[in-house]
């Protein structure tokens, strides 16, 4: 076997599995969308279900190039119907004039950190395998969770822990990983991942790794992913056509919150309505099935008039 066909077994066994597909389907569907944007492709879950389901264009977008490169083999079938581009969300007005498409009809985030970058121990995203420090969802932009572990004072560590990740222990955990650097630096997520236990015991209630909220934290301050999902939130309603929907699937409090906000000061005026007053939940059979969606928060807003 050669090397890149082995690196193609490695990408198809880490293939993220889309997270309320029907739900997202049947939002969009319903507005009859020329073009649609899928803005977080990843593997292209949702895009291959959307275009499956609708006749639109598809503009889809990611940080990750690995992703797109496995998206665009999947979606190789629908031909000039789809056009990827490795591309930060935050950056949707720009893209759609460069595509033509200033006003479309509808547009999709999937907030999730997608199974294909988290399985890939190189990529340093889980406390669960040992791998170097770097979170970059895109490979192209030099800060690393390294960076940030190493070099960052203890009270930016605290307050990255504390607002990114909302733990109560941040300052027992920045002290701890700035005693430890001054040893050595931290290399590895198994490294760090010591540390935090150490510091704060093992399990905690629920059988939740003390590890996981400062891994959060590390990777939403090195992809700056609270201002990009606020930039885009600003620009993405009003690339909508009237009728058009926005969907949103959110994981964690700190994005649902920042998108119920954004969706109710659109919603008071008369331009744009909420098409879920509440957030909608998966179903338990499709938890049962893919527990990464436990946590999902989708969110629909349509735009009534331009």
């Amino acid at each position: 076997m050669s090397l890149g066909e082995a690196k193609g077994l490695r990408a198809a066994s880490r293939q993220h599995v889309a997270v309320m597909v029907e739900e997202v389907v049947g939002l969009v569907r319903a507005s009859n969308p020329l073009v649609v944007v899928d803005t977080t492709v990843g593997t292209g879950g949702h895009s291959e279900a959307l275009l499956e389901a609708t006749g639109a264009r598809l503009i889809g977008l990611d940080r990750d190039a690995e992703a797109l490169r496995a998206a665009a083999e999947r979606l190789a079938r629908f031909g000039s119907r789809v056009t990827l581009h490795q591309a930060d969300f935050a950056g949707i007005a720009e893209l759609l004039e460069q595509e033509g498409s200033p006003l479309v009809g509808a547009i999709v985030a999937d907030l999730g950190m997608s199974s294909f970058a988290l399985d890939d121990p190189a990529r340093g995203f889980s406390f669960m395998l040992e791998g170097p420090l770097d979170m970059r969802m895109d490979q192209r932009q030099t800060l690393r969770a390294y960076d940030l572990v190493n070099e960052e004072s203890e009270e930016e560590l605290a307050r990255i822990i504390h607002e990114y990740g909302e733990d109560r222990e941040s300052r027992r955990i920045a002290r701890a990983i700035v005693a430890a650097r001054r040893r050595a630096p931290l290399e590895t997520t198994g490294e760090l991942r010591a540390v935090i236990e150490a510091a704060v015991g093992g399990r905690r209630q629920g059988g939740v790794n003390p590890a996981t909220r400062t891994f959060q934290a590390l990777r939403i301050a090195v992809n700056h992913e609270m201002a990009s999902l606020e930039q885009f939130l600003a620009e993405a309603p009003r690339r909508l056509a009237a009728g058009g929907r926005l969907v949103v699937l959110a994981y964690h409090s700190l994005e649902d919150r920042q998108v119920k906000r954004r969706f109710r000061e659109l919603s008071a005026s008369a331009e744009f309505s909420l098409i879920t007053r509440r957030a909608q939940r998966p179903s338990e059979g499709e938890v049962a099935r893919n527990r990464r969606a436990r946590s999902a928060r989708l969110r629909c807003l349509e735009r009534t008039a331009n």
